[in-house]
């Protein structure tokens, strides 16, 4: 299926050259108190370690992309490139090469969120915060999120959902604590209670992705959680089985019978249904 959106070329794909309005030829060498970062921005948490890696890189080496800014008062505000921008002002840069660019509100954020994207820089709950940004300042619905930054709207969807989970448990994906894989499986849970408390277990004893996905079905269930070593699987099939699960965003199992098998696909409410069916549909339409 052929997505209208950028991600997969890049940020020029939501920022043509030729629409880039530019200042003396092209690039700028700006202040750096001249500029400030962007208040779109999604990222809320930046590894300072790999800040300082960068900042000692662009010591040696100089800062060699440039930023994109837009012209906001006096100075300039980042559209991409946050972090450079960070580590150059760690590194005692007084002047850094920019790019202006004439751009909406709207623009900003989704340059933001496909920057980071592309970059791996967003957590979970970052890009579900910065989702739901887009549709509830700027009218976007999910279909057209996931155009904008080349996701599949279930993809979307499913991290959308984490919004749902208890503020505790979101921190615990804001911080790292929790990964998304995990969250999801948790979200499963009917009640806040239930969330936090599996939260805790997963954290505490440091469960992987299918432990959890057995200590969730097992409170579903009200059993106490055991954690049996489920049927070995060869490894190509276990491939497979992790495929289907990030790409419908649930719970599915590979079933061997000698030659053959099942594949079964778990879903927990309506939208679950739903979002499974327009990620199947989707693919074959």
């Amino acid at each position: 299926m052929n997505k209208k959106s950028g991600l997969g070329r890049g940020l020029n794909a939501l920022m043509p050259a030729e629409s880039l309005q530019v200042k003396s030829g092209g690039i700028l060498e700006v202040p750096i108190e001249k500029i400030s970062p962007n208040p779109q921005q999604p990222r809320t948490i930046m590894d300072e370690a790999k800040l300082a890696g960068l900042a000692a890189s662009i010591q040696e080496h100089g800062l060699i992309q440039p930023l994109i800014v837009t012209e906001s008062g006096n100075g300039y505000t980042i559209i991409a490139g946050e972090r450079r921008w960070r580590a150059a002002t760690l590194a005692g840069l007084e002047k850094v090469p920019v790019v202006v660019k004439e751009t909406t509100p709207q623009e900003m954020l989704e340059l933001a969120i496909i920057e980071n994207i592309q970059r791996a820089d967003l957590n979970a709950l970052e890009e579900a915060q910065a989702y739901r940004q887009l549709m509830d300042e700027f009218g976007l619905t999910q279909e057209e999120v996931a155009d904008r930054v080349g996701k599949g709207r279930s993809t979307v969807a499913n991290l959308v959902r984490l919004l749902n989970l208890p503020p505790k448990v979101q921190e615990a994906v804001l911080s790292e604590a929790l990964s998304g894989a995990h969250a999801r499986e948790i979200l499963r849970l009917p009640t806040s209670a239930m969330q936090i408390n599996a939260m805790n277990q997963v954290i505490k004893l440091s469960l992987s992705r299918r432990q959890t996905m057995t200590l969730v079905d097992n409170l579903l269930l009200e059993k106490k959680p055991k954690f049996k070593a489920r049927p070995k699987l060869p490894p190509e099939l276990l491939e497979v089985e992790d495929q289907f699960e990030q790409r419908l965003g649930t719970r599915v199992a590979i079933e061997r019978s000698g030659k053959g098998g099942r594949v079964v696909i778990y879903y927990y409410s309506d939208d679950d249904l739903q979002t499974i069916y327009e990620a199947i549909i989707d693919q074959t339409s």
